[in-house]
């Protein structure tokens, strides 16, 4: 019993260090995510389309994959899309978990 205390007492206090850290990836909305257009280019996929677009959510490419963020991750995405001056280049700094469904679980989120 001592043994299994233990157990979960590390993986608990492990938690915290399994956040990580995506720099310079591109954002991008749900609802492009998958077209051709954007995962070959993501660099000139257009603020106002990721805005017009952003209701699907958004999240983030990686290594051509899309990775869906949280409901945080979307508020914050939103929000720092509203207030950039950038027409296109939309690349991010994001800190945060990755869940079991593989959606990022966004801790904090900046423009680079």
């Amino acid at each position: 019993m001592k043994k299994f205390l233990v157990g979960v007492l590390v993986l608990t206090l492990a938690a915290p260090l399994a956040a990580e850290t995506w720099k310079g990836v591109a954002l991008v909305d749900a609802g492009c995510a998958s077209k051709a257009a954007v995962t070959e280019h993501p660099e000139n996929h257009p603020t106002a389309c990721a805005l017009r677009c952003g209701k699907s959510g958004y999240g983030i490419l990686v290594d051509g994959k899309f990775v869906k963020f949280d409901a945080k991750g979307n508020e914050l995405a939103a929000a720092a899309l509203k207030k950039t001056d950038k027409k296109d280049h939309l690349t991010v700094t994001i800190e945060g978990e990755k869940d079991a469904d593989g959606s990022v679980r966004v801790t904090s989120l900046a423009l680079d």
